[in-house]
């Protein structure tokens, strides 16, 4: 830009000397070449003006008249019958100047205007762009909301139809079993029935607690201590799989909530992270504050999820695995919502998955 600057200043300087030495040293009888050296100085004047807006259009054309005026005076004062004629010559300059100047300045000014305009409506594109991404993820969480609507009236009407046969084939089974010799593979038999039927009777109970939520009684919830809570009662099943648990909790507010139900959350995220984990790994759980929001972070270095399964591993039901419920997340989720808060997931497949919960802090 220096160099830019230079080498323009430096072309009007050469072409102002150069015409002026001319007129200087061409005699007055050769009054057809002075036409010509005349009309030259609009070159520079012009420039000046396209290469430094008004004030250069100005400043050239009187740095000309300077140069110029002796020239008429001393070298034409014989000739007083054309000195009019130069005079109007002299005016033209600073006329041609000042328009020249002018004229750029005012496009310059209509260019910033232009480039201005372009920046907001840059901004407003991305503003835009903003909200429509916003309102396709409150559409979804409508769509979601639905589904759940329709779980939830059917989840009234299953519950007693399901739970009291198993409590009848439980019930069943136990004395069944109790009436059989340890020895026999009868009871062996017997005791994975009431395996399974307690496994069927937590899907029903989740299933349950997802459609139903319990409402929220509004307190005052230390995060941190209901992680390390939380933590503590998973520490056991975390050392028999071989995880290794690396805690960062950041000084944070309270939150406005129920400890119970966002213990609930964390830990269906944890035992989610020891299943992504099967053969063992890092599970680093940290806390910290973000403007109004406390953030929740737990990230593994499980097998990650598949891009395509992204969108769908909050909807109820959706599980890779083929033990899996597919109601954990979801009803990880369910509660955040009702905290008032969301939560993202990031996830790398064969590198690991990072689940953030936003919780507005209390107030």
């Amino acid at each position: 830009m220096r160099n830019h600057f230079s080498f323009r200043f430096a072309t009007l300087v050469g072409l102002i000397l150069l015409i002026t030495s001319l007129h200087y040293l061409t005699t007055t009888h050769r009054d057809e070449y002075h036409d010509i050296y005349r009309r030259l100085y609009y070159i520079p004047i012009v420039l000046g003006g396209m290469w430094y807006s008004l004030r250069g259009g100005m400043l050239t054309a009187a740095c000309i008249t300077i140069l110029y005026i002796p020239h008429v005076l001393i070298q034409w004062k014989h000739h007083p019958q054309i000195h009019l004629e130069q005079y109007l010559e002299i005016l033209l300059y600073n006329v041609i100047g000042f328009l020249s100047g002018y004229l750029t300045q005012k496009e310059i000014e209509q260019r910033d205007r232009y480039q201005k305009t372009a920046e907001r409506l840059k901004e407003s594109y991305a503003e835009l762009k903003a909200k429509a991404d916003q309102i396709l993820e409150i559409e979804e969480q409508l769509r979601r909301a639905d589904r759940l609507s329709a779980l939830g009236e059917l989840a009234a009407g299953m519950a007693h139809e399901i739970r009291n046969p198993l409590g009848s084939i439980k019930g069943t089974a136990e004395i069944i079993r109790d009436g059989i010799d340890p020895s026999d593979r009868r009871y062996e038999f017997s005791g994975i029935l009431i395996k399974e039927v307690d496994r069927l009777n937590k899907v029903v109970q989740d299933f349950l607690d997802f459609a139903r939520p319990a409402p929220i009684e509004r307190l005052r919830v230390d995060i941190n201590a209901t992680l390390l809570d939380v933590l503590a009662l998973t520490s056991q099943k975390a050392k028999a799989a071989s995880i290794r648990v690396e805690t960062h909790l950041g000084d944070v507010p309270f939150v406005a909530g129920q400890a119970e139900q966002l213990k609930q959350a964390f830990l269906n995220l944890i035992l989610n992270a020891h299943q992504a984990m099967e053969s063992g790994g890092r599970l680093t759980v940290s806390s910290e504050q973000a403007d109004s929001q406390v953030l929740v972070h737990f990230a593994d270095t499980g097998r990650g999820i598949a891009p395509e399964n992204l969108e769908k591993i909050f909807n109820p039901f959706f599980t890779t695995r083929q033990e899996g419920t597919g109601l954990g997340l979801a009803i990880s989720a369910r509660i955040v919502q009702g905290h008032g808060g969301r939560m993202k997931v990031v996830s790398q497949p064969g590198q690991g998955t990072t689940f953030t919960l936003f919780l507005p802090a209390a107030v």
